[in-house]
């Protein structure tokens, strides 16, 4: 499900939380498909459990997951998603990719033809 990486500048929590998102957001986990626990997580990754809420926290504030008491953490559908936020930093960032790839000589055929690959790989 996840994998981790110790040599990489980025701490483990946002690691597993940007991990999360891309799995949420590629369809990987689907609208509220129930998320591992935090200890059963913390277990398979051999990490503190603190580790593992604190990036579950995050995805809850943004709108990525949601909580249940007792039940535990299940994947959000979009329209939960803090998405004015969340599309008005995703479309700065693009405006500076973009930016830099016409720099590089990228035209705008190109860019079209990434834009209509809808991001999948």
């Amino acid at each position: 499900m996840l994998s981790l990486n110790y040599r990489d500048s980025q701490p483990i929590y946002g690691q597993i939380k940007d991990g999360l998102r891309r799995l949420i957001v590629t369809g990987a986990l689907e609208p509220d498909e129930k998320l591992p626990s935090v200890r059963a997580l913390a277990i398979d990754l051999a990490i503190n459990p603190n580790t593992i809420q604190r990036a579950y926290a995050e995805l809850e504030r943004e709108g990525f997951i949601y909580s249940v008491a007792g039940k535990g953490s299940f994947a959000a559908a979009p329209d939960r998603a803090d998405t004015l936020e969340r599309k008005s930093l995703l479309i700065d960032r693009l405006r500076e990719i973009i930016a830099e790839l016409r720099f590089l000589q990228v035209t705008d055929a190109e860019l079209t033809a990434l834009m209509g690959e809808g991001g999948g790989q």
